[in-house]
């Protein structure tokens, strides 16, 4: 194989052209430490050789710039170069990386934390979860996690209820209960915490909340049934939707005796 001609990229990379018509992109530190502006026939071996060296360099220079973006684990940039280079190049790159000091547990560890608890809403059990498919193992973060003061997460807690009960005034109280439930619940806090607050909710104006739905639901419903029918369908809209059953007989009632 003979070079024939380099063109420069727009990086520290050439793209080196031989007379069988094939081309390769190679980094700079390639082209001189393989000597190739003036060795410029190349057996397969030796073209081997170089391609493999080349990845080596990228699989270390991609690593490089996908970790000073922010911090990451061993873990996600062995998953991220792997999606393009063997494992055996990406555990070369990491190798590498950590020879350099370019992971640290404990740093990385107290950043997420930290991160997790101020800029996220996210629970400590979502957390959990989160750090062991990052490579953590439980033991490596327990003692961290266990040292934040419970009351950190009852205040977040706290607000994230507030704030889905406003979100949420469609819903009669034990629908509202449940749906805050289960999304609470979803983003990584134990349950106690969550209960804690929402056995509390009185849901405000649930008369005007009941007659608002029930206005949407007549509206839509007559125009297929009536009668008894539209009234006993309403009535299950009603309680699916989270308000009492005695609460909406009552209410249809007295909306019969209007």
């Amino acid at each position: 194989m003979k070079i024939i001609k380099f063109t420069k990229g727009r990086t520290n990379k050439y793209t080196v052209y031989f007379d069988d018509g094939t081309n390769v992109k190679l980094y700079d530190d390639v082209i001189i430490k393989y000597n190739l502006l003036s060795h410029k026939e190349l057996d397969y071996d030796e073209f081997e050789d170089i391609v493999k060296y080349n990845d080596k360099l990228d699989s270390y220079y991609k690593a490089l710039r996908y970790i000073t973006r922010r911090q990451r684990t061993e873990k996600e940039v062995f998953e991220y170069l792997c999606k393009e280079f063997t494992r055996k190049t990406s555990q070369e790159a990491i190798d590498k990386l950590k020879n350099e000091g370019y992971f640290n547990k404990d740093i990385y560890l107290k950043s997420y934390l930290n991160d997790a608890i101020t800029l996220n809403n996210i629970g400590p059990l979502k957390i959990k979860d989160n750090l062991k498919k990052l490579g953590f193992n439980e033991d490596e973060f327990k003692t961290k996690l266990d040292e934040i003061d419970n009351q950190v997460w009852l205040d977040k807690v706290e607000k994230i209820v507030s704030k889905k009960i406003k979100s949420n005034h469609n819903y009669g109280e034990y629908k509202l209960k449940e749906k805050i439930l289960y999304d609470v619940t979803n983003m990584g806090y134990p349950k106690w915490m969550i209960e804690e607050f929402i056995n509390n909710i009185e849901v405000e104006n649930s008369d005007s909340i009941l007659d608002k739905e029930y206005n949407k639901l007549y509206s839509k419903l007559s125009r297929k049934y009536e009668g008894y029918d539209l009234e006993n369908q309403i009535k299950l809209k009603l309680i699916a939707r989270g308000f009492g059953y005695n609460e909406v007989n009552d209410f249809v009632q007295n909306k019969k005796n209007i």
